[in-house]
C-alpha cells in the first residue's frame, strides 16, 4: 500500500501529455451552438473532478498500444458521459453545490438545466463514434442504457428497503458501468485478444465497486467542506449504503435508523445521534475491508499486462482510490 500522500498528480504522469488534448476536446464540444450551452459546458468542466474515467482510460490504452489520438477522442466522451450524467443528478437530487460550485440547476429552469444535459450525452455519444469502432458504440450505447436505467431504479423505489443485492446493482449502475467502459473501451482500441480485452474489463469493473464503497464510507466519515455535500447525503434521502446495510446487520432495530428509513419527519438529533453510532462501529471499517479487497482482485489482473511505465500508474491509482480522501 502507498501513503496518504499520493495523488493524482502520481498516476497521471505517463500520460500527461494526453490529459489537455481530451480537456480541449471536452471544450470545442459546444462550438458553432447556443452561447449559453458553450458557457454551461465551460462551467461544468471548470467544476472541478480528478479526471480519473480519462486516465484510466488512457493508462490502459497506453499500456496496450492503442493509437493515442482514438484513446483522447474516447477518454473525452466517456468523461462528457459522466458529466452528463451529474448534470441530471444535481437537478434529480435538487443539489445547488457540487465541489463547492454551484449546479446548474441552481442557476438555470429544469427545462434548461435537462436539455443541456441531453446536449452533453449527444457530444459524448459523437465523440464516442468518431473512433470509428462500431462494438465500442455498442458498449458505450449500453452503458448510458445502465446508468440511466439504475437511476430510473432508484427513483421508483420504496424508501429505506434495500438489500445488498440491489445496493450491489445501484453502484454498477452508478459508477462501476463508467469504469468498466473506460478501461474495456481502450483495450478494445488497443492490438490485443478477447482474453486481454477481458482483464481490463474486469479491472476496470473491480475498480470502479471499490471507488463506490470508498465514495460511501466518506459520506459518513468526511467532513461537509471536503466532501463538498452535507455528511450522510444519501441516508438523509432513504438511500442505505454499504457502511450503513453493514450497521443494520448488527443493529437491525435501531430507533434512529428505523426513523430515517421510515420516511417521516426527523430532527438533526436523530441523525447525529445514528451517524455517532454508525461511527463508533465496526461498520465503516468492514465496508472499507471490502474495498480493499476489490483493489486487490484488480490488482492481481493487472499481473499479466504488459510492465511499463503506465502499468504502474494503474496500480498507483488502485491504491489512490482506497487511501483518498475526497
Amino acid at each position: 500500500m502507498v501513503n496518504d500522500r499520493l495523488t493524482t498528480v502520481n498516476f497521471i504522469a505517463p500520460v500527461q501529455d494526453l490529459i489537455p488534448k481530451v480537456e480541449a476536446r471536452m471544450h470545442t464540444q459546444a462550438d458553432r451552438h447556443h452561447p449559453d450551452l458553450k458557457l454551461a459546458l465551460d462551467h461544468l468542466l471548470s467544476s472541478g473532478g480528478k479526471r480519473i474515467r480519462p486516465a484510466i482510460a488512457l493508462l490502459t490504452g497506453k499500456m496496450l498500444g492503442a493509437d493515442p489520438d482514438k484513446l483522447v477522442t474516447l477518454s473525452a466522451a466517456i468523461e462528457l458521459l459522466h458529466t452528463a450524467t451529474l448534470v441530471h443528478d444535481d437537478l434529480i437530487d435538487g443539489a445547488l453545490l457540487r465541489r463547492g460550485i454551484a449546479t446548474l440547476n441552481s442557476q438555470w429552469s429544469p427545462a434548461a438545466t435537462v436539455l443541456t444535459g441531453d446536449f452533453v450525452f449527444a457530444r459524448a455519444a459523437k465523440l464516442a463514434a468518431e473512433t470509428e469502432s462500431l462494438p465500442l458504440m455498442h458498449i458505450f450505447a449500453e452503458t448510458l442504457a445502465t446508468i440511466v436505467n439504475g437511476e430510473i431504479t432508484q427513483l421508483f423505489s420504496s424508501r429505506g428497503l434495500v438489500s445488498r443485492e440491489d445496493y450491489d446493482n445501484r453502484i454498477y449502475a452508478k459508477t462501476a458501468s463508467l469504469f468498466e467502459l473506460a478501461t474495456k473501451a481502450a483495450a478494445m482500441l488497443s492490438p490485443v485478444d478477447e482474453q486481454i480485452v477481458e482483464k481490463a474489463r474486469a479491472f476496470g469493473y473491480n475498480l470502479g465497486v471499490a471507488f463506490q464503497i470508498v465514495d460511501d464510507v466518506l459520506d459518513f466519515t468526511g467532513e461537509q467542506a471536503t466532501i463538498g455535500k452535507p455528511v450522510a447525503s444519501d441516508l438523509r434521502q432513504g438511500l442505505v449504503t454499504l457502511p450503513a446495510l453493514y450497521f443494520m446487520e448488527d443493529y437491525p432495530n435501531f430507533p434512529e435508523m428505523q426513523a430515517i428509513l421510515s420516511g417521516r419527519p426527523f430532527n438533526d438529533g436523530v441523525m447525529d445521534r445514528l451517524l455517532k453510532s454508525i461511527r463508533e462501529s465496526g461498520a465503516i471499517q468492514r465496508a472499507m475491508d471490502e474495498a480493499s479487497r476489490y483493489v486487490d482482485c484488480a490488482l492481481v489482473l493487472l499481473v499479466d499486462l504488459p510492465d511499463c511505465p503506465e502499468h504502474e500508474s494503474l496500480k498507483d491509482l488502485a491504491n489512490y482510490i482506497i487511501h483518498r480522501k475526497f
